[in-house]
């Protein structure tokens, strides 16, 4: 599904949230608290937009993980019109069998990936692993708003608007009516904060993001 729409994923992506998901990328980066000179993970990292933008702190290294082929393939175009080209690392992997050693990383982030995990805490525990002791994660994605108008507002959208606009633009049936349905039944919120602190994720908060449509976890191993 992700390698038949990753020729029009930024493009949707820019559309169907006005853009705002630029700025929720440069939240998250900012939550993270990342760093010149660490190593940092981007999981589920798709066309590569929150690597782009971890680039701009200057780390080490930046490792970019993600399962379809078709979405890395755009990253690696996007990445040779940049100067940061060398600084990123594209890696075909499965979320939950990370292919590098424990306590590798300084920083790592999950962007709008953590809900197409096939075992949300066992990948969460695989994410914990590759990061140093005291290290920082970052889970960034889509979450219910807790007002009512917004709520009402955002699930006429998510339901009846953003799946018909998917459909015309990618040529994907399936891929953009999985979206609101993945949304409405991932545990957001303080049930998601609970997960982290199960597997031993220290200082854990949410930063919630455009009246609660988007939210960044924080999480210090």
């Amino acid at each position: 599904m992700f390698n038949n729409v990753s020729h029009r994923y930024d493009f949707l992506n820019h559309l169907l949230s006005a853009g705002i998901d630029r700025h929720w990328r440069k939240r998250a980066i900012d939550v993270l608290q990342l760093r010149s000179g660490e190593f940092f993970l981007d999981v589920a990292c798709g066309t590569g937009d929150l690597s782009i933008e971890a680039a701009k702190k200057n780390p080490a290294r930046i490792a970019s993980l993600d399962f379809a082929e078709g979405m890395l393939r755009i990253f690696v175009e996007k990445g040779k019109n940049l100067d940061i080209a060398g600084k990123l690392n594209p890696v075909q992997a499965d979320a939950e069998k990370l292919p590098f050693a424990d306590e590798t990383f300084d920083a790592a982030a999950v962007a709008f990936g953590v809900r197409n995990f096939g075992r949300l805490k066992e990948g969460l525990i695989e994410l914990r692993r590759v990061v140093k002791k005291g290290g920082r994660v970052v889970i960034l994605e889509f979450s219910r708003p807790q007002l009512f108008l917004v709520r009402q507002i955002y699930f006429f959208y998510f339901k009846r608007i953003l799946p018909s606009i998917g459909r015309l633009v990618s040529g994907d049936r399936a891929a953009y009516s999985y979206l609101p349905d993945s949304v409405i039944v991932f545990p957001d919120g303080e049930s998601f904060e609970n997960i982290l602190r199960e597997i031993n994720f220290h200082e854990v908060r949410s930063f919630p993001l455009t009246f609660g449509v988007a939210t960044a976890y924080f999480g210090v191993r």
